[in-house]
């Protein structure tokens, strides 16, 4: 198994630690799907107890990135396109309202914030660095959640927004090129520093749509990823 280790901070809840770390290492492949991990090997990886890494367990299962069968063992779980789908949609609602009111009260400090961290993106882009730039990606939207005082907003979507994660680390192979994201990350900078509440919510409504029509060619390149389509036809019918 890939190397997990990570500087655990004693000052700072441990299983909030493991399951970042767990997550970003499924998001990044680094744990592919199949992957058997065990409570015991984790603590020990860490440098912790058990009880820990069977939160950050339970917390992973919840976002259905772990499968948790009884005396079978712990295992990474296939993307379910369903939940990326459904992810998508509560995602754009939620981001949408916040892109609109950034345009509307255009908090000082946010529009230049976020262009700092688009010309991070870029420098990540040039260098090929996928897993910078999604680390980047992800700190736009903080950014721009936590810039109008909706903090709780992005909480609520970093609980459920795992399986668009991997789909988005995938995409990076060619369905969604990097500068496409940039270019988009761009525009709702564009409209929020204008004031534009409605070009604001459309250009981030595009943004994150875009996952809709890379996800079918994502799912053909990396089969092995994803939930079989016969698999997804049962749990439809069940």
């Amino acid at each position: 198994m890939t190397d997990l280790s990570h500087g655990i901070d004693p000052q700072e809840a441990i299983a909030p630690q493991v399951m970042r770390a767990l997550r970003e290492a499924i998001v990044r492949t680094d744990l592919p799907p199949g992957t058997l991990i065990s409570e015991a090997d984790i603590a020990r990886r860490f440098g912790v107890s058990r009880q820990p890494v069977r939160e950050a367990f339970i917390k992973l299962q919840e976002a259905g990135l772990l499968g948790i069968r009884p005396q079978r063992g712990t295992q990474v779980l296939r993307i379910s396109m369903e939940d990326v789908v459904n992810a998508r949609f509560v995602r754009e609602a939620v981001e949408a309202a916040v892109a609109h009111e950034a345009a509307e009260t255009r908090p000082a400090g946010l529009a230049p914030r976020l262009a700092a961290l688009i010309a991070e993106q870029e420098r990540a882009a040039d260098a090929g660095d996928g897993v910078g730039f999604l680390r980047l990606d992800e700190a736009f939207h903080r950014a721009l959640a936590q810039g109008i005082g909706r903090d709780f907003a992005w909480s609520v979507l970093e609980g459920i927004k795992a399986q668009m994660d991997r789909v988005r680390f995938l995409s990076f192979e060619g369905a969604t090129p990097m500068a496409d994201i940039i270019g988009q990350h761009r525009a709702i900078v564009a409209a929020i520093s204008a004031g534009d509440a409605t070009a604001a919510e459309a250009a981030m409504r595009r943004h994150l749509r875009e996952i809709l029509s890379s996800l079918p060619k994502i799912a053909e390149a990396h089969p092995d990823f994803f939930v079989p389509r016969d698999d997804r036809a049962t749990r439809s019918a069940a």
